[in-house]
């Protein structure tokens, strides 16, 4: 019989929830995956949850089919241009458009769900508040208000059978210090992947906030980074057809 804690960890496949896996494993949890398949134009980052949750030998890796993109109002679920080559002040001065309305408190609810019937007490997930992209449910007040929330909501919270807490080890770390601790953990980043926007192979447009941020973080981390990007003619046609399109 297995003894340990368990543990739902959201995934999303990139570099933060990927280091807080590693986390979660470093602390004795059984661990159990949850990612989403919510009509996001960077699908390919369900391939690479497979390969984490594969690579830390999760007791289940479990994907729900969401479908947020028959709502829209994001770059990432809509026909809407993901924003390119931004500067970090650009970057946090409004709520970007990547931005995919109530993704988070949707995440956390199918998580809370599943770690009821599991009987577990934790959920990790890697939101940050330091090298974020601007968005409001990666903040300490959201995550204390729906632990609150959660634990009012449950069967097992009102009877006192388990209260839910939400683990969010990466809050208050830069980019680079969360690389560091990953590599320290035994991370592969190679297998993680971050773009909003890659090309048909899959591989990093390299100017999305995310890759900006990301690269930011290996550079500052002294880290090499491991993300393939895409060439750079591929990237000056997508520039170009942005343009015509814009006309």
């Amino acid at each position: 019989m297995n003894d340990k804690q368990k543990a739902v960890v959201l995934s999303s496949g990139g570099l933060d929830s990927t280091t807080v896996m590693a986390i979660a494993r470093s602390e004795g949890y059984q661990i159990y995956s949850l990612s989403f398949d919510y009509g996001q134009r960077h699908a390919v980052e369900l391939a690479a949850a497979e390969s984490v949750a594969k690579a830390f030998h999760v007791e289940k890796h479990l994907v729900m089919a969401l479908g947020l993109n028959r709502i829209g109002g994001s770059a990432l679920t809509d026909q809407i241009d993901v924003p390119k080559g931004r500067s970090e002040n650009l970057m946090v001065q409004e709520i970007p458009i990547t931005y995919v309305p109530a993704r988070n408190t949707i995440f956390l609810s199918y998580a809370m769900a599943w770690a009821e019937v599991l009987e577990a007490s934790d959920i990790f997930i890697g939101v940050n508040s330091i090298d974020y992209s601007g968005y409001p449910d990666c903040r300490p007040e959201f995550i204390e208000s729906f632990e609150r929330m959660a634990n009012l909501a449950t069967k097992a919270g009102v009877e006192g059978k388990t209260r839910l807490k939400i683990r969010t080890p990466l809050m208050d770390l830069t980019k680079a210090e969360i690389i560091r601790k990953g590599i320290a953990l035994g991370v592969d980043y190679s297998m993680t992947h971050s773009c909003y926007d890659p090309d048909l192979s899959g591989k990093a447009c390299g100017q999305c906030d995310s890759c900006l941020l990301r690269k930011k973080g290996f550079a500052e981390a002294a880290v090499a980074d491991p993300t393939k990007y895409a060439d750079a003619r591929y990237l000056a046609q997508r520039r170009q057809d942005a343009e015509i399109k814009c006309t």
